[in-house]
């Protein structure tokens, strides 16, 4: 039984947010107001009667000064106002007791007591709080007169607690002011929950690339305003996305089936665009491999166009205009037109074209026939001269009957393996879209090869160094990728020479191919010969190789797999050096 997904925790909405948090701290000041406005009610209650038992303690002071009857001063005083049960009571300035009409006899010191302390401070003080004497509540004022303290108290009764009763007027003022703010707030969030539940929708439809057909409606205001104008906006920047990204597209495209290698640059020389063509061209020119188009600028032969860009990008006074610079470079056969553009912005581009290329092909083609012609002769001249001598002399031996017999079928088989690489490449020209493609491992590939190919290289005491980073795989055609790799093992081990070191490394990759080299350290092939060794039935050494018993046609088979499989390849070379080969793979065709 398939479990459900786990259930999403329900998010509170932004209005809703918006709306507690502003009220909360609503509520927050509110409740701050009230406390203090509440304190701030009982601190003035209690100044208020703290004023009225000061006004009691000057009047004991002035009567008592003119009399000498301290306790029938205080009765008098006492019936006079209207509370008659408030307490008297005279310390003097170490603490002690003069007076008290509380009737307790014995009484400890007093300058510990809170409103004496305050007195003694401030010349007033006053406190609520239990008597030590007595064990009643009181509140206590205070007054230092001369370093006496003339102390009033009265019993914490219904007449003080109702002196002390705090007006909740306010209270109930605040309690409206906060429905009234509630139900504001409310309207006003609500409204700008619709606004932004719409935004929302439309940000999902966006995000889903759902371009919504519904008008959003918003409020008159200027958030709706706002929301309506990034709807616009997006629209219109949309529509204008659309018609760059068609453009960029074909101009992509175009760069990437072009005939040149190119490639843009930023000011501070980082790659923004470039194609396949571009890192082998400049593999070719470079006397060392180049991984990153970045580092085409480090190359000898184009120096002239980092002065260039040198002198230009860094040059306050450089005209207002884009700036070209030609270089032509002549490397190991091959003709390359490079030339640099310096756009407003100190962006580059660098195109290379390979000149010599149409001179080649044209040559190709004149060759193709009377080359056809010539490597069939041989074998078929071969044969016919081997088969009349056994005609024309019937007393030969068996032993010299058989060795012409067995030179027949070598020559045989030499015209079967010719008629075969004939038929592969008239395929590969006309009917390539014969050949069926599946998902083909590079690594496991090239190890069943070597396998193959272990006898020979032993023998000639050929090692390997295979470098496949990322384990390469190719959706294509098994053969053809299986003749690529073969006929550049074949080919090193046929001539290259003895004790050398073949390695093939996957140098680069990218989102669409794969980069290889397969190159040795043997005697390598001189300049003269390496723009054509991928011609039908080119030779370098043409004694050499019919001995050694080759077609003439596994490189040209090598270049039109690669090509089968939507890459390139060229080769490099000097007498010596051993041969490099590069090129590309698309991942899948």
């Amino acid at each position: 039984m398939s479990q459900l997904p786990p259930k999403q925790p329900r998010r509170i909405s932004f209005s809703l947010r918006l709306f507690w948090s502003v009220f909360a701290i609503f509520l927050a000041f509110i409740t701050c107001f009230l406390i203090f406005q509440y304190q701030r009610e009982r601190e003035f209650a209690q100044e208020k009667l703290n004023i009225v038992l000061t006004n009691y303690n000057h009047q004991l002071y002035y009567r008592l000064a003119q009399s000498d009857d301290i306790k029938q001063t205080i009765e008098g005083f006492t019936v006079e106002i209207p509370q008659h049960d408030i307490r008297v009571t005279i310390i003097s300035p170490d603490g002690k007791v003069i007076f008290d009409n509380s009737g307790v006899e014995h009484l400890d010191n007093h300058n510990n007591r809170t409103e004496v302390r305050k007195a003694r401070s401030n010349n007033e003080g006053y406190s609520i709080r239990s008597s030590g004497s007595t064990g009643k509540r009181y509140f206590y004022s205070a007054s230092n007169i001369n370093n006496f303290i003339y102390r009033t108290a009265l019993p914490y009764d219904m007449y003080v607690k109702d002196v002390l009763t705090i007006n909740k007027d306010f209270i109930y003022f605040m309690l409206l002011m906060t429905l009234l703010f509630f139900v504001v707030l409310s309207r006003f969030t609500f409204s700008i929950g619709k606004t932004i539940s719409k935004l929302r929708d439309f940000a999902l439809n966006v995000d889903l690339n759902r371009i919504p057909e519904v008008r959003y409606t918003f409020p008159d205001d200027e958030l709706g305003d706002i929301s309506q104008n990034i709807i616009t906006l997006y629209q219109q920047q949309q529509k204008a996305k659309d018609e760059v990204s068609m453009e960029r597209e074909k101009l992509i495209k175009h760069f990437q089936y072009s005939k040149e290698g190119f490639a843009m640059f930023t000011a501070d020389g980082k790659e923004i665009l470039s194609n396949n063509l571009f890192i082998q061209y400049l593999n070719l020119i470079s006397d060392n491999r180049i991984d990153q188009t970045e580092e085409a600028l480090q190359i000898e032969e184009l120096k002239p166009i980092l002065y260039f860009l040198n002198s230009n990008i860094h040059n306050p006074n450089r005209k207002k205009q884009v700036l070209p610079e030609p270089v032509t470079i002549d490397k190991e056969g091959k003709i390359f037109q490079i030339e640099c553009l310096l756009f407003l912005d100190n962006t580059y581009e660098l195109s290379i074209n390979d000149i010599s290329r149409q001179e080649e092909e044209t040559r190709m083609k004149r060759q193709l026939t009377q080359n056809i012609a010539h490597e069939l002769k041989t074998p078929v001249s071969s044969i016919q001269g081997y088969l009349e001598t056994i005609i024309s002399n019937p007393e030969l031996s068996e032993e010299k009957k058989r060795f012409f017999i067995e030179r027949c079928y070598s020559q045989s088989s030499r015209l079967t393996d010719l008629l075969r690489d004939i038929s592969v490449l008239n395929r590969l020209d006309e009917a390539s879209d014969m050949f069926e493609l599946s998902d083909i491992n590079i690594g496991r590939l090239i190890n069943e090869i070597q396998k193959e190919c272990s006898k020979e290289m032993d023998e000639k005491r050929i090692t390997s160094e295979i470098i496949l980073p990322g384990d390469p795989s190719v959706h294509g055609n098994y053969s053809l990728l299986y003749s690529i790799f073969r006929n550049l093992f074949d080919n090193a081990i046929a001539y290259s020479g003895e004790g050398v070191l073949i390695t093939v490394n996957c140098y680069r990759e990218d989102s669409k191919f794969y980069y290889f080299s397969f190159s040795d350290n043997g005697v390598g092939i001189d300049e003269e010969h390496i723009n054509r060794i991928f011609e039908r039935f080119y030779r370098v050494d043409k004694g050499r190789s019919r001995k050694i018993g080759g077609t003439g046609l596994g490189l040209s088979i090598v270049k039109n797999g690669v090509n089968f499989h939507k890459g390139h390849i060229y080769a490099k070379s000097s007498l010596g050096k051993g041969v490099t080969f590069f090129f590309t793979i698309k991942k899948k065709i």
